[in-house]
């Protein structure tokens, strides 16, 4: 992207008459370039290339993405929606069956280009607009034509060329889910990843004579290089203009300047894009008209340099909050049992080491993954946060019946050699084991993670996943210490009999956490779901026993039998979905008085002048069910709610809310537990502690009641 600079601020009149004759003259040359030189446009071919990418197939009620790639020729440039002071928007005019359905055109995060005074805002390099397609769900199956009829601007800095093409695709509408999911249809990710993200938090905007100021939720720690705001709405700011850029605290606040005689501020709100840095990231947001402070602290030139300092924070807190993971019940058996395999008589100092690597490169592999995943659905407009796998039935599933065979061999039942827990492992044994420890680990945000990860949805990729592979490393480091320092290993107890007492004990934890996921299952997909879970789990638990049996009489593992495990697991794979139930579970019985979470319901108690309680928890999360039984469902917390006559609203994040989502990223969470405390009377909301005391909500209580 080649870089421009920011136009000076326009003090003088003459010089501002000067620029509006230019801009009158720059669109009047492009309207009537579009006129006169159109139609010989078609013959002489295009300085953007265009095409059309349309899925194969589609299935009937499903969505799928529509994509517009515009491919420049060197020294050409296309236009954002809203070009900017010179240039002309895409004008599309689509041609489709009623049973299909497109909708509006998503852009990219532009850039800006100044020419003689005037703020363009281009694509100088190849770029995709991408379009929902949306299918009736009474479509009729067979194909279906859609076609468009397209205008666009090409520019250099010299020359402007009105362009126009016809394009079509054809669509199959399939007659079934299964028929689409087969067709192998272009993949969308590349571009979808390259449109700004949602910003779900409120943006707030106030006019103020010739400027209007936003103000804009975003972490302090979030590191901003060349950062620019694009408004969406035409001829209101002056785009030339110095943007200004400043911070108080985790608000962003940016001072754009009226344009003179400009279009009025419309009262539905306002849209922009704002850029973060120099490599295309950005976030979409909407802003209403609201209260917004004045300036902070200013950002320079290459915005927020001096706070990148805080990325090495960052990585320690989930670094830290990585290391806390390892002992939750589901992974303290994996990790003692595989630290005791490293203590066996003749362990080598190469092997060790080379064990303790692969096992690290697991996990960290595993947490990126996940990272990586994340960053792309919510890139796509998904309202997704930390532990969003845990959210879907057929992942619950997974890991119901992963716990199940883990337990069954902690017991003796069978021995199998990939994840090498309790004997000599292989390294890929150990990478294995280091994927499922890692992916066990992470349901929920402990402390110190809730700020790293709630950054890592804001941050720039390579920081955010840098953030996630801090985490990985954290929950690696216990086994990377035991591998890497003799001492610690020599600390060990040696190996002997009681090993195998110690892995049966290990059952236990694993074993209740199986019954915990068979619990969750049933939260989340009914009864019929959670009691076919269990029959195929214990389909596995008898196959296993029977494949142990074998290995402990000295025979190989019988073809048989493996052939009765994969059939197992692929009827498991068609029979579980069917069985899910489309519900939102029901509340768990509380002892305080509690409502279900909703915008609505939070802003009415606040207009009401009651203390609020906003808890958000999850049937999923380990943490959230500790502070529930230590400090939230207590009688004497009840007493002081009742007393000081506290609103108590649960959000339940157990299946996906994105209202919920919604919620937890204006706070800067990436998941649950929250703990939000409102005063009466007004005043900001206070993020309370991811671990509470016994005290902590009959304290705030109290106080409140004492202050007003």
């Amino acid at each position: 992207m080649r870089e421009v600079r920011k136009a000076g601020r326009v003090e003088d009149e003459r010089f501002m008459e000067t620029r509006r004759y230019r801009l009158l003259v720059a669109v009047l040359c492009h309207w009537l370039a579009l006129i006169l030189a159109a139609p010989a446009v078609l013959a002489q071919g295009t300085n953007i290339d265009v095409q059309l990418v349309a899925p194969n197939v589609v299935a009937p009620g499903e969505e799928a993405n529509v994509v517009l790639v515009m491919t420049p020729k060197a020294g050409w440039h296309g236009y954002w929606k809203n070009p900017g002071d010179a240039g002309v928007g895409m004008r599309l005019d689509w041609q489709a069956p009623e049973s299909l359905g497109i909708g509006e055109p998503r852009y990219p995060v532009p850039e800006t280009l100044l020419i003689s005074g005037l703020m363009n805002h281009v694509y100088e390099g190849r770029y995709g607009v991408v379009m929902p397609l949306s299918v009736a769900k009474d479509a009729s199956p067979g194909a279906a034509t859609i076609a468009l009829e397209a205008q666009w601007l090409a520019c250099t800095d010299e020359i402007c060329v009105p362009e126009r093409g016809a394009l079509s695709a054809q669509v199959t509408i399939a007659a079934d889910p299964d028929e689409a999911a087969r067709a192998g249809n272009p993949d969308p990710g590349p571009w979808l990843a390259r449109l700004p993200a949602p910003l779900s938090a409120p943006v707030s905007h106030a006019v103020d004579r010739d400027t209007i100021r936003f103000g804009i939720p975003l972490p302090a720690d979030l590191t901003l290089t060349g950062p620019h705001l694009f408004l969406a709405q035409d001829k209101i700011v002056d785009y030339a203009a110095p943007q200004h850029f400043s911070r108080r605290g985790d608000l962003l606040i940016v001072e754009l300047r009226r344009k003179p005689d400009g279009a009025e501020i419309p009262a539905s709100g306002l849209d922009a894009v704002l850029r973060l840095d120099d490599a295309g990231n950005g976030l979409a947001i909407e802003s209403r008209t609201g209260e917004v402070p004045q300036a902070g602290e200013p950002l320079g030139e290459k915005a927020d340099a001096p706070r990148t300092s805080a990325l090495p924070w960052l990585l320690l807190a989930a670094l830290a909050g990585g290391l806390l993971l390892n002992v939750m019940p589901c992974v303290f058996p994996i990790l003692s049992l595989k630290a005791l395999s490293l203590a066996r008589a003749g362990e080598s100092e190469r092997h060790a080491r080379i064990e303790g690597l692969a096992y690290a490169a697991g996990v960290i592999v595993a947490c990126l993954a996940l990272g990586a995943l994340l960053l792309a659905l919510r890139a796509a407009g998904e309202e997704v946060g930390w532990a969003f796998q845990l959210q879907e039935p057929a992942v619950i599933a997974a890991l119901l019946l992963l716990a199940v065979a883990l337990t069954a061999n902690f017991l003796g039942a069978f021995e199998f050699a990939v994840p090498g827990f309790a004997t000599a492992g292989s390294p890929q044994g150990a990478f294995a084991t280091g994927l499922l420890a890692a992916f066990v680990a992470t349901p929920c945000t402990g402390p110190f993670m809730a700020g790293a990860m709630g950054a890592a949805l804001l941050l720039p990729v390579p920081s955010a996943l840098a953030l996630f592979a801090a985490l990985g490393l954290g929950i690696a480091l216990p086994f990377l210490a035991i591998a890497f320092v003799p001492a610690l290993r020599r600390r060990l107890p040696r190996p002997g009999p009681w090993m195998v007492t110690f892995r049966r004990w290990m059952a236990l934890p694993m074993g209740l956490t199986a019954l915990a996921l068979a619990w969750l299952a049933w939260r989340i997909g009914g009864t019929s779901f959670a009691l076919t879970a269990l029959a195929f789990a214990a389909a596995i638990a008898l196959v296993l026993a029977r494949m142990g049996g074998r290995q402990r009489a000295g025979l190989g593992v019988d073809g048989l039998q493996v052939a009765m495990l994969g059939a197992i697991l692929v009827a498991a794979a068609f029979a579980l979905p069917v069985t899910v139930e489309e519900r939102t579970p029901e509340d768990s019985a509380s002892l305080l008085a509690t409502e279900p979470y909703s915008e609505t319901r939070l802003a009415e108690a606040r207009a009401a002048g009651k203390p609020v309680f906003a808890w958000f928890t999850a049937d999923w999360c380990l943490t959230c069910k500790v502070n529930e039984r230590v400090a939230i469902e207590r009688a004497q917390t009840k007493a002081a709610f009742e007393k000081a006559g506290v609103v108590v609203l649960r959000g339940d994040w157990t299946r996906r809310d994105p209202e919920i989502t919604r919620y937890l990223t204006e706070q800067g969470a990436a998941g649950v537990p929250l703990y939000v405390w409102y005063p009466a009377n007004g005043g900001e909301g206070e993020k309370l502690p991811q671990v509470l005391t016994p005290g902590t909500l009959a304290e705030k209580a109290a106080a409140g009641a004492a202050a007003d």
